[in-house]
């Protein structure tokens, strides 16, 4: 089980503000700033499992997929990651190539990370 991820980001108050917005449908929100301005940790509370962190993004970008409860909060994910500036990268719907019942939408965030909201469950 993995306890926590993140990216590197070039700039940290622009990707908060994006996901901020992003993963709000998600029950998602920025729970702790590091000191310093140096990153933010995003989750549901209590505890952050998702760090923002300053500095060279990474190369080659990354890809993290985030679990909705429903279709309707990957669609609400990908509304409001496009709407807080976020690039399309393949908008919701099913992908049965990956597994029935698997849909999921595909947004990059400002770094062109590949940011993704899925949910495993039939409609």
């Amino acid at each position: 089980m993995i306890d926590h991820t993140g990216v590197v980001v070039s700039d940290l108050q622009k990707s908060r503000r994006f996901y901020e917005a992003a993963l709000a449908p998600l029950d998602y929100a920025c729970l702790m700033e590091v000191p310093g301005g140096i990153g933010v940790g995003f989750g549901e509370p209590p505890k952050p499992d998702f760090w923002l962190m300053r500095g060279t993004p990474n190369e080659p970008r990354v890809h993290i997929a985030f679990r909705a409860k429903t279709r309707a909060v990957v669609d609400a994910f990908y509304r409001a990651a496009i709407a807080a500036g976020g690039k399309d990268n393949g908008g919701p719907g099913p992908r049965p190539h990956y597994h029935p019942g698997y849909y999921g939408a595909f947004v990059l965030d400002p770094d062109g990370h590949n940011i993704e909201a899925v949910c495993h469950s039939p409609e």
